[in-house]
């Protein structure tokens, strides 16, 4: 069904630099012109927007992998949309577009904004939360950066996360045991009985140490951080001879006004002959639909799950993304800006 083009487009613009949580004041919902469109590209209506906890970076002065956002600019971040008009055969109407569509309900499709394409049946609220960015971290952060192995002990810290919970999953498909850490026994409960985890630990009420060394008696041989800080720590201690470390996210201390102190733990790289490695979705840019085929096959045969924590509208924008850093929620948190968007499992 073609959307009606409304005279305005809603947006959400960075106002002032967080301290900590976003609060309503850092950010300001506007009225602005709808975007007009050049030759190359296409008009999309922004469906659903996925929370990650680099959008929370980007809100920060300095830049890393891409820019911080400018006061004044767009709030940045991922989001799913669907084409209306196109000046570009790349991007036929009805077409699916994953990309960085910012915080706004239209938005111009172009390279800049890392766009892929889905066919126009695609699940908006899966293209979210496994086709695009957390799934292929997933797979290649457990493929391609740690090399995971049949029989290999996996442990994947914020495993209830958007990212995490996947991991788990992948971790069991390929041969692997699962062990996530989480920050509740709701969350425990969660992963172990619904999402086939081998064990969950609560990290706010368990020894960890104690914990990993009970469920990995010769070590970990595969870490998957979402985390950083203390938790990564520990898991250095518990590491296995030729253990590998992926290194995904910092979140432990993407709210820190200073730099987190490094590892006490990292010298036993050395000792147990280890690796640890950083990546990110953009080295697998070109590799998308490679992953997606893969990931579709394993969500047909039902031995892969997701589930969407789902918030509606641009203003529960702060709630959902503050959700990521309080552990507020379950899988990955979405804010949807069309009705009739499933959440999925």
């Amino acid at each position: 069904m073609t959307a009606t083009i409304p005279a305005v487009n809603r947006q959400v613009l960075l106002r002032r630099r967080p301290d900590r949580l976003l609060d309503e004041t850092d950010i300001e919902l506007v009225e602005s012109p709808m975007p007009e469109i050049d030759e190359g590209q296409a008009l999309a209506q922004v469906l659903a927007l996925g929370m990650d906890a680099a959008t929370r970076a980007w809100m920060q002065e300095s830049d890393g992998y891409l820019p911080a956002v400018e006061l004044g600019e767009v709030v940045r971040g991922a989001g799913v949309a669907r084409v209306v008009a196109s000046s570009d055969p790349e991007w036929p109407e009805g077409t699916i577009v994953g990309c960085l569509s910012g915080w706004q309900e239209w938005m111009v499709v172009e390279p800049g904004v890392f766009p892929t394409s889905w066919p126009p049946d695609t699940d908006p609220l899966g293209q979210l939360a496994v086709f695009g960015s957390p799934g292929a971290v997933a797979y290649f952060g457990l493929t391609d950066v740690a090399d995971v192995r049949e029989g290999d002990d996996v442990v994947v810290s914020a495993a209830a996360g958007s990212t995490g919970v996947l991991v788990g999953q992948i971790a069991k498909i390929l041969g692997a045991r699962a062990i996530g850490i989480v920050g509740s026994d709701e969350k425990c409960a969660w992963l172990v009985d619904e999402m086939g985890f081998d064990e969950a630990i609560n990290r706010r009420t368990a020894d960890l140490n104690a914990e990993l060394k009970r469920c990995c008696p010769h070590g970990v041989d595969v870490y998957f951080d979402n985390v950083g800080g203390e938790i990564l720590d520990t898991v250095l201690r518990r590491l296995a001879i030729g253990g590998r470390i992926a290194l995904c996210g910092a979140i432990a201390s993407y709210l820190d006004e200073h730099r987190p102190p490094g590892p006490a733990n990292y010298q036993n790289l050395i000792g147990r002959r280890g690796r640890m490695q950083g990546f990110l979705m953009m080295d697998y840019i070109d590799r998308m639909h490679e992953v997606a085929e893969v990931l579709q096959a394993w969500i047909a045969d039902g031995r892969l799950r997701y589930h969407c924590d789902v918030r509606r509208g641009l203003e529960s924008c702060p709630a959902a993304l503050n959700a990521l850093f309080t552990g507020d929620n379950m899988g990955k948190s979405v804010v949807t800006l069309v009705d009739g968007l499933d959440a999925g499992t």
